[in-house]
């Protein structure tokens, strides 16, 4: 849980020198990328990625299944507004092949049922940290459905998928309760395995419900049968039919929890932030954070062009259950140390196995700015105190680096360490920051 030793350069947090007013053009969606690339790649004919995020998560991704065998192609489109695009050609799944994940959850927990499509061994490595996390949710659930994987008993990173170029799939028993990722995992690959795949999760707690919505919108999307709790089935348990994908001409929605910090930067400093394309519908959990920062002391506006958010400079803290939307803990957690009442962060516990020990992070490094915040059993209780300019260390995890930009709106003297982390999904998050504050910004 030591901070990097390598010591990055340490990056002057902005201070705001009064109210915002901007437009930010928050780059497209990790977690819909990460998704569309593996149902892509799946597919039975080329589809198309438009406005895809290119972040370190995403490329791994994009890497990793191209070392699979799977074309995939960069451009620009020259209509206006059409931006980047990545066009997928599906082809014959294929190792031996190394993967590298990064840290990526995505990467690590979505990929090694791909895998076990392949013709060959396809190894698994990544970052230090990747290590820890777990992924025996996968591998167990893969051996139950056919596959062979060297693990070493470890249920853990590294790892070798020994892929026979088909899978049985069948019906298989998980405990996701540390993460949502092992189930979308099993789904994503379902239509391709023999006997689809039939996935009971069997453990007290399931985080992240809106990701696995997701999952299923986007197998839907592309032409897969799913059943569902919500659709009659039973609960907690997903239904995957075999059979082909189709290729999509997908346009990746904007990333609504890498637009965090901007809407929080209108609750601390005051003022408004216009994110554009705020889809009116979506199961990104960032869509949560309209209601939240609304009672945190806030107002929204949801628009043809798109989302705009308003602050007062007044900051009410919470009690709040956060379970689906775990990611959104750390911005929200920085926007509470600078309210005027006390806030209770809860049902995220299973942010102890993230990038970092988040849980664990957060209540370190804002109390070494003077903060008063405490763990308890599924979250974080957080008593506003006045804080003080201090070094705020990441732990290599974006969504540190960006709540620590928050308090240095707000705080005079803060340094992050490592800001450079937040290339993992928000590339270029130090000009955006900087043009959102614009000639206000310190």
């Amino acid at each position: 849980m030591a901070p990097n030793n390598d010591q990055p350069a340490l990056w002057p947090a902005p201070h705001a020198r009064g109210a915002v007013d901007a437009t930010v053009h928050v780059p497209g969606s990790k977690s819909v990328t990460n998704r569309a690339l593996v149902l892509a790649a799946l597919a039975s004919e080329p589809g198309w990625l438009r406005r895809p995020l290119r972040s370190r998560d995403t490329l791994l991704m994009a890497g990793a299944l191209r070392a699979m065998g799977v074309g995939i192609e960069e451009g620009v489109g020259t209509e206006k507004g059409s931006g980047e695009f990545w066009r997928v050609i599906p082809s014959g799944l294929h190792g031996p092949a190394t993967v590298d994940v990064g840290n990526a959850g995505t990467v690590m927990r979505f990929l090694p049922p791909v895998a076990a499509l392949a013709d060959g061994p396809i190894r698994f490595d990544g970052d230090p940290r990747s290590y820890e996390r777990p992924l025996n949710g996968v591998i167990d659930a893969l051996r139950v459905l056919g596959a062979r994987i060297d693990d070493d008993g470890r249920g853990a990173l590294p790892l070798t998928v020994h892929g026979g170029g088909a899978l049985d799939g069948g019906p298989v028993e998980i405990d996701a309760s540390s993460s949502s990722q092992f189930v979308s995992a099993l789904l994503l690959s379902g239509p391709r395995f023999n006997q689809g795949v039939e996935v009971r999760h069997i453990g007290s707690t399931l985080p992240s419900m809106p990701h696995i919505r997701m999952t299923v919108d986007m197998l839907r999307a592309v032409g897969a049968q799913v059943d569902t709790p919500e659709s009659g089935g039973e609960p907690n348990v997903w239904r995957v039919t075999p059979g082909a994908l189709l290729g999509r001409d997908l346009t990746v929605e904007p990333d609504l929890s890498n637009a965090q910090p901007f809407l929080a930067a209108a609750l601390v400093a005051g003022g408004k932030v216009v994110v554009p394309d705020w889809p009116a519908r979506t199961t990104q959990p960032g869509d949560r954070l309209r209601e939240i920062f609304t009672e945190m002391g806030g107002s929204c506006e949801l628009t043809e062009y798109g989302l705009e958010f308003t602050g007062s400079g007044a900051i009410h803290g919470i009690d709040v259950d956060l379970s689906e939307v775990g990611e959104l803990t750390p911005g929200i957690a920085a926007v509470a140390a600078l309210a005027d009442t006390p806030s209770t962060l809860r049902g995220v516990s299973h942010l102890r196995l993230h990038e970092t020990d988040r849980l664990a992070a957060l209540t370190k490094e804002i109390n070494e700015l003077g903060g008063d915040v405490t763990e308890t059993a599924d979250g974080l209780h957080i008593r506003p105190r006045r804080l003080h300019g201090g070094i705020f260390h990441t732990y290599e995890d974006h969504r540190m680096a960006t709540a620590g930009a928050i308090i240095g709106l707000a705080v005079e003297g803060v340094q992050i360490e490592n800001v450079a982390t937040t290339a993992k999904t928000l590339p270029d998050f130090p000009d955006l920051w900087a043009g959102m504050l614009g000639s206000d910004g310190a």
